[in-house]
């Protein structure tokens, strides 16, 4: 029989990402339904490491699940590298009463704490994937892209407004240093004439005869989305290398930023943020550990943090095609 959990913490670590708060809601609210103590943790593992603990209730986590960003807080710990801090990380949740952890973050967030349970173990982790780029193996789904996707859309689809009314080209750089997914969702729901992501190669040369291509044919205007992580450099690279071999177009580029990261989550988000972080609490009380919660085929899975952090999930063959027919 598993040891009876008593207190658990949660805490949001790396990027913030629309969803968080919703899952942070419902982590708060199984646990007290379980009859489980739940306690916040401010600013991820530093606040860890500082002892930064908030008891959290019902009314802590009331308002919250159509607010964007992070009510822990999230930072990126340098200290947490070292392991004479990760042990005052612990001497601070055991002397809290600690027993388990709730850890809403992304790839570095759960190889920390696979870190910390390998020389720690008497206090088990589960994950949920907290990032806007949908790059964590074995799970369809990760908090924020929704969001992230149509906030990038709806940018979009504006810039295209003045694209056609200047018969322009523009190039369109969102997040996704590693993964194109952003771009790829978001180029293709709003019509982009060409995608550029680090998951395939880019051909310069082609995108150059593809819009003249297409200028022949009496377009007069176009979008380009661009991946920041792709191959051929971001959007103001991509355009100095290019621009030369194209007179006849006035080109344009406009970097959505952290605009992608902030906003009300979507109610994708919000209900499947919510169901992962019930499933991350069910899971700590059942004796599980070292596992990201996932969603796949719209059922709850549970990977390992070795499986989620080591590998990394493709294009799936359906959206290239989309992708090389429909841009």
């Amino acid at each position: 029989m598993n040891k009876k959990v008593n207190k658990i913490a949660v805490f949001t670590s790396g990027g913030d990402a629309p969803g968080m708060n919703a899952c942070i809601r419902a982590v708060v609210r199984t646990a007290l339904h379980h009859g489980v103590e739940v306690v916040g943790i401010v600013r991820g593992y530093e606040g860890m490491i500082n002892g930064d603990f908030i008891t959290m209730n019902r009314s802590s986590v009331s308002g919250i699940i159509h607010r964007g960003g992070t009510i822990l807080k999230s930072v990126r710990s340098e200290r947490f590298f070292k392991k004479e801090f990760r042990k005052k990380a612990y001497e601070n949740l055991k002397k809290e009463g600690i027993e388990a952890l709730v850890v809403i973050g992304g790839d570095g967030s759960f190889k920390g704490a696979l870190q910390f349970n390998s020389e720690f173990p008497d206090i088990a982790f589960v994950g949920t994937p907290g990032t806007i780029d949908n790059d964590l193996f074995g799970t369809d789904y990760t908090i924020g892209f929704d969001t992230a996707v149509n906030t990038a859309v709806e940018a979009i689809d504006k810039i295209r407004d003045t694209a056609d009314s200047h018969d322009r080209l523009f190039f369109v750089e969102v997040m996704g240093r590693d993964a194109g997914l952003i771009a790829l969702h978001s180029g293709l729901a709003s019509g982009a004439e060409d995608i550029l992501i680090p998951e395939t190669k880019t051909n310069l040369n082609d995108l150059v005869l593809k819009l003249k291509d297409g200028r022949a044919k009496g377009k007069q205007s176009s979008i380009v989305v661009v991946a920041e992580g792709d191959d051929a450099g971001g959007a103001f690279e991509i355009l100095k290398q290019i621009k030369p071999q194209l007179p006849e177009y006035d080109i344009r580029v406009s970097i959505l930023g952290h605009i992608q990261r902030g906003g009300n989550p979507t109610a994708l988000d919000r209900l499947q943020s919510s169901e992962m972080g019930l499933a991350a609490v069910e899971a700590l009380l059942a004796g599980k550990r070292n596992i990201m919660i996932g969603i796949q085929n719209r059922k709850i899975v549970e990977v390992p943090f070795e499986k989620a952090t080591k590998q990394h999930p493709e294009i799936e063959a359906g959206m290239k095609k989309m992708m090389e027919i429909l841009s």
